[in-house]
């Protein structure tokens, strides 16, 4: 089966990036695939994968969306597939992998932001994919995404399938722990005995790392042994912000901010809780990764993840605007080692029954069933 993978950045940083990229080096190795990736930038796998180079106008910007969907169509005319497969809004696909949800509802629901030309086109070229008469099926990232989608989109649910992104066990197996708790914790100044509360965004306030900071603030009015508390903040952004709002709360001396890291699996291990109560996040790969670490999550229901964890089983899910004192007695409760341990071992388990496997094996059987 000859099968055409289109997305503008193959295997580089990025969600959808790494989605593709890690779906796709799996599928090709198959003997019953032949994959083609049509992209502008890419990283070569191990996979037998023939790679197509699609330009794209940077200048000006709102022309880069309509740019890559016109490359994308002149290319995908060359070839002959049973089937074309996108990761990102292009004009003709049969497959379209929706790793967000429609562009204007983010820019004005979760950004709060009106619309830029840049915005409009995208949108322009949104429209045009999932209205038009070639695509067979949508395949979103998670039911958060496919909800909002049937709010924009008339699209029939038998021509929805949610397939979710996965993880590779090797990277959080578990004889690691001590290694990592030992060595990440050393370099932050963390001791042992320290409950470590693990935040991972690259966009700090999309992510409501403030919201975080007050919660810990009340927990260390509030808890005796909260002095013990510490938030490890791995990621990137206004570092000098949060450390005003933290100074301003009297808990600067909790919170250290390790900066953007290429070995996040090692914090992962290294923590006791993980947080991450976003306004909105597609889908949020960080919540599986921390669950397949064995940590207990916290997060809100406008986290796509949220289909994988049970409230009060693998963590807790607040409130859609959470207030700190919520975020603080979700945190307060899993301060109790044995019920951390219990959850932690229960969100292992469900977060290693989605692995990328898995994922390549759902998107098999829809590539066979829509062939």
């Amino acid at each position: 089966m000859k099968i055409a993978v289109v997305i503008p950045k193959y295997g580089l940083v990025g969600g959808a990036e790494g989605f593709a990229y890690e779906l796709t080096e799996r599928l090709a190795v198959r003997d019953c695939f032949d994959i083609h990736v049509f992209a502008n930038q890419y990283r070569r796998g191990e996979a037998p994968i023939v790679f197509h180079k699609l330009p794209i106008l940077p200048f000006p910007r709102f022309i880069r969306h309509i740019s890559f969907a016109r490359s994308a169509e002149r290319k995908l005319r060359q070839g002959r597939f049973d089937l074309i497969h996108s990761h990102d809004r292009i004009f003709r696909t049969d497959l379209l992998t929706m790793h967000g949800i429609p562009h204007e509802r983010w820019i004005k629901n979760a950004r709060k932001k009106r619309l830029t030309l840049f915005d409009k086109s995208m949108t322009w070229v949104e429209k045009r994919g999932l209205t038009g008469p070639t695509l067979r099926m949508v395949l979103p990232v998670s039911e958060l995404v496919k909800d909002e989608l049937r709010k924009v989109y008339a699209i029939p649910e038998h021509r929805m399938r949610v397939i979710h992104p996965g993880i590779s066990k090797e990277r959080f197996t578990l004889p690691k722990r001590d290694a990592c708790r030992k060595q990440v914790r050393s370099r932050h100044g963390l001791s042992p005995s320290d409950v470590v509360i693990l935040f991972v965004g690259m966009n700090f306030e999309i992510k409501r790392l403030a919201l975080v900071l007050e919660a810990l603030a009340e927990l260390v009015q509030k808890e005796k042994a909260a002095f013990t508390l510490k938030l490890l903040v791995v990621g990137k952004g206004d570092r000098h912000a949060y450390r005003t709002l933290a100074r301003r709360l009297g808990i600067e001396k909790q919170i250290i901010f390790a900066g953007v890291t290429h070995e996040v699996e090692s914090y992962y291990l290294a923590a006791d809780i993980f947080v991450m109560p976003s306004i909105f996040d597609t889908f949020g790969m960080a919540v599986l990764e921390a669950m397949a670490a064995g940590l207990p999550v916290i997060i809100t229901p406008k986290v796509g993840a949220r289909d994988l964890v049970t409230e009060g089983l693998h963590g807790f899910i607040l409130q859609e605007n959470p207030q700190p004192a919520e975020l603080a007695a979700k945190i307060g409760l899993l301060l109790d080692p044995r019920r951390r341990s219990k959850m932690g071992e229960a969100a292992r388990t469900m977060a290693l029954q989605h692995t990328w496997d898995r994922a390549a094996d759902e998107m098999e059987a829809v590539y066979r069933i829509q062939r």
